[in-house]
């Protein structure tokens, strides 16, 4: 993790994830597996991390990945922690909507009003579908708990995003038309795959443009994806405060999502918004 490489002027990053998780035999696999090969046990492995890196702040979310239910959510508390005892750090609450989670849901949602927490975050990797026309009566009431939440103390709420099954964006496009207006929908990893970004790089700036309070960052996103995204965003005049830079760690690599930014064929100005002007403006800042 120690690098000896730093970044180029202020950098803060806006998604990263915290805690430790057992290893797990994913799909057809012998024996069980650690793929992201290092975690940050407890916020000060993290912020070494940064000071490694040269990078000012950051968003702390719960490690995920396992199917096992409870498991992102017993990692709330250490979040509560560390943004408790660092102002560097600011955090999001793991919530669900699956009606199986919804006590541990609720149970998470009565911290969301805490300083520091700014965000809530969920996935449908591990069940459910993010488009409302799917929910039934009880799905229904917990996303809308959490919706209530977001909108009552002003937190992001960030959808894990990729390619296929439920988590596709186009399983996203009715929830951010339902809900766009009202509460600040982050979308994570913008797709994640070519699809994705092929579908959502005019839709997100048409969003933009019609009111909806959509953000984004560009983890995962292939090749052209965030180089399309920020030309866009040049080319149109608008949607320069909605993507934010993050890392995606230990799930991706700093590096690599630090130079589809840093590297793009954009200007300075529109680097400089996405690297760290962006975060203030939507977090703030505790220093």
């Amino acid at each position: 993790m120690a690098s000896s490489e730093k970044v180029r002027g202020r950098v803060v990053d806006a998604h990263s994830h915290i805690g430790t998780m057992d290893a797990w035999q994913f799909y057809d696999l012998k024996e069980p597996v650690k793929p992201t090969v290092y975690e940050f046990p407890r916020a000060k492995d993290y912020l070494s991390h940064l000071d490694g890196l040269g990078v000012e702040r950051g968003l702390v979310l719960p490690n995920y990945g396992i199917p096992v239910q409870e498991h992102a959510f017993s990692l709330n508390d250490l979040v509560l922690d560390a943004v408790t005892d660092n102002e560097r750090l600011v955090g999001g609450l793991w919530v669900s909507f699956l009606p199986q989670n919804r006590d541990m849901t609720l149970r998470a949602l009565e911290q969301a009003g805490t300083d520091g927490i700014v965000a809530l975050k969920t996935t449908f990797l591990l069940g459910g579908n993010p488009d409302p026309t799917t929910w039934d009566e009880e799905t229904r009431a917990v996303a809308e708990a959490c919706f209530d939440a977001a909108e009552r103390h002003g937190l992001v709420f960030h959808f894990h995003t990729s390619p296929g099954g439920a988590s596709d964006i186009d399983n996203f496009v009715p929830l951010v038309e339902a809900y766009g207006k009202r509460v600040k929908i982050y979308l994570v990893h913008f797709g994640g795959g070519v699809s994705g970004h092929i579908k959502l790089v005019p839709r997100f700036l048409d969003w933009v443009e019609q009111g909806y309070q959509v953000y984004c960052d560009t983890t995962w996103t292939i090749g052209f994806g965030a180089r399309w995204l920020m030309t866009e965003i040049e080319r149109r005049g608008l949607g320069e405060d909605r993507v934010l830079f993050a890392s995606d760690e230990p799930w991706s690599d700093f590096w690599s999502e630090y130079w589809k930014i840093y590297g793009a064929p954009v200007s300075d100005e529109l680097k400089q918004r996405i690297l760290c002007d962006n975060y203030d403006a939507l977090y703030g800042t505790r220093t």
